[in-house]
């Protein structure tokens, strides 16, 4: 149809921007994002799945009923939907998004991942808030089919305690038939890259996914694209993504943001893994919690150890979640002398 062709048969008019990137990383978003466009336009050649063609049609329709969708309800309208309302606890305490992938960022492909359907109870047994899956294939080495099956062992966890998680679709969204991939394999939220897409489509796409009861969170990389996605995109979902640093420059991105009365935003770190053997990934997490972040985002940290029984994701979620102060203890792991992370994540499963 042409509501599903019309971003990908032409060149966007769009150009991503940033006040702050710099030009090798705005080259980076321009190529990520034409790269998702040339598959998108592959996938629609092969035919929609039943399913994903059941939520184009149902956004096509509500889109034609609600073309005037005000991105900003009024005050007394906005409520925070429910995976928002899962990651906002309360103060001093920090909640963790668990992201699924096949290939670390650096270094190919992970040795000893697991399959979803063996990770996806351990993210809730060990504490994760919600899982995402980064469904791009060349840079997570996922599919939505791995969406769907987080989704389908989620589900199978209602009644238990701990109850299902909410799966969040972390692919390279450039067009809203991604949200209906999304929506239609089971998603309940989407990421939005600001300085892959640019603000107006942020906006367009938040539209569309509100439309599907999709929640977005925005990923922005600096103060600017921060308050951008809150005034003008409508955000209230805003991760602070690929700031090098540490917590204390992540929190100056989100620091003093101003915030429409009646609503509320809930922030997001996502923590790059260091490229060493050492937990700072969970330190760091602590400072994320003491600085006033609501939830931390984790992704290649949970599998720099692979399957080790004592730092698979699972204890690195239970670590980061932990009580511990960073004055008193410290996440240094193989140190050699029996210290540090190692046996502190040990103590904590036992």
């Amino acid at each position: 149809s042409a509501f599903v062709s019309s971003s990908l048969g032409v060149p966007s008019s769009h150009h991503a921007t940033t006040t702050s990137s710099t030009s090798l990383h705005m080259a980076l978003g321009v190529l990520a994002r034409k790269a998702k466009e040339a598959s998108l336009r592959e996938y629609v050649k092969g035919g929609l799945e039943d399913s994903v063609r059941a939520k184009v049609d149902e956004l096509k329709k509500a889109a034609a009923t609600d073309s005037t969708l005000d991105p900003h309800p009024t005050d007394a309208d906005w409520t925070a939907g429910p995976v928002q309302a899962a990651l906002t606890k309360r103060k001093g305490t920090i909640t963790i998004i668990a992201e699924y992938k096949r290939k670390m960022d650096q270094s190919g492909f992970i040795d000893e991942v697991f399959n979803p359907e063996i990770l996806s109870p351990s993210f809730r047994e060990f504490g994760a808030t919600a899982v995402a899956v980064m469904a791009d294939d060349r840079i997570g080495g996922c599919t939505y089919a791995d969406v769907a099956e987080f989704v389908t062992e989620q589900r199978g966890a209602q009644g238990e305690m701990p109850g299902p998680l909410p799966v969040i679709s972390s692919d390279i969204i450039v067009d809203e038939l991604q949200l209906c991939q999304s929506a239609a394999y089971g998603a309940e939220a989407v990421v939005l890259m600001a300085d892959v897409i640019g603000m107006d489509k942020c906006k367009e796409l938040k539209k569309y996914a509100d439309l599907l009861q999709l929640e977005c969170v925005v990923a922005v990389t600096s103060k600017e694209e921060a308050q951008a996605a809150i005034t003008d995109v409508g955000a209230t979902l805003i991760m602070v993504s690929g700031v090098e640093g540490g917590a204390d420059a992540k929190y100056e991105v989100v620091d003093g943001l101003d915030v429409p009365e009646g609503k509320q935003v809930c922030t997001i770190a996502n923590i790059l893994a260091r490229d060493n053997k050492a937990l700072e990934e969970v330190e760091e997490a602590w400072m994320c919690r003491d600085r006033g972040f609501n939830a931390v985002w984790l992704s290649d940290a949970l599998y720099k150890s692979g399957a080790d029984p004592q730092e698979h994701p699972g204890a690195i979620i239970a670590s980061c979640k932990a009580k511990s102060s960073v004055k008193w203890a410290s996440p240094k792991a193989r140190s050699g002398k029996g210290e540090g992370a190692r046996e502190y994540l040990g103590d904590l499963l036992m």
